[in-house]
């Protein structure tokens, strides 16, 4: 069976999450290694938001199977310069689910797929 994913957000309303609640919120939603990353970037802010989009996708596909809920810093989507982002779940690689992440200075998407044996 085929699990699809997919979630849309603004990238206003990450940042405005960012700067109301500043690490507070980064840590909730984000792990260390994805800050680090999403900072160095030249607008950190589409970063973060297409990085919660994908986690909001995964999060979708995994309640499917499981219908147990997941903690966003729970999912880490990680990758090298120019290279398909990976995922870990509970510190774990997965394999089995690939991610597509996409955005523009005002929003942000992703998309999820697994195919579930």
């Amino acid at each position: 069976m085929i699990f699809v994913g997919n979630d849309i957000v603004e990238v206003n309303r990450i940042k405005e999450l960012i700067n109301s609640y500043n690490q507070i919120f980064l840590d909730k939603i984000f792990t260390p290694k994805e800050q680090q990353f999403c900072i160095q970037r030249k607008n950190p802010n589409i970063h973060f938001a297409g990085r919660f989009a994908a986690k909001e996708a995964i999060k979708k596909i995994l309640l499917q199977i499981s219908k147990k809920p997941i903690p966003l810093n729970k999912i880490e989507i990680l990758r090298e310069v120019d290279s398909a982002p990976y995922i870990f779940i509970n510190n774990e690689e997965n394999k089995d689910i690939k991610i597509s992440i996409s955005h523009t200075n005002n929003y942000a998407t992703a998309v999820a797929i697994m195919d579930y044996k």
